[in-house]
């Protein structure tokens, strides 16, 4: 099961890159959990210094964009999903 972390506040931008990863992951028929780190400390961990971030597998792959899906489809598939 892959894990996908939102890094972010909750802000419209957050929610949409959530909705996407959303998305992109049914389409390629993931296995799948969102989890959302809203804890500024556990952001800076990362070393992210601009939301929404995306974190897959303990790699940040997306940092203060909000990719579309089919974007997002090719980003998952390079971090080694299907």
């Amino acid at each position: 099961m892959k894990t996908f972390r939102i890094l972010g506040t909750g802000c419209a931008r957050c929610r949409a890159l959530a909705q996407n990863v959303e998305s992109a992951a049914r389409q390629l028929g993931l296995a799948f959990q969102i989890v959302w780190v809203t804890d500024v400390e556990q952001i800076l961990a990362y070393e992210v210094y601009m939301t929404p971030a995306l974190v897959v597998d303990d790699r940040v792959a997306v940092v203060g964009l909000v990719p579309d899906v089919e974007e997002l489809k090719k980003i998952l598939s390079a971090a080694g999903a299907p």
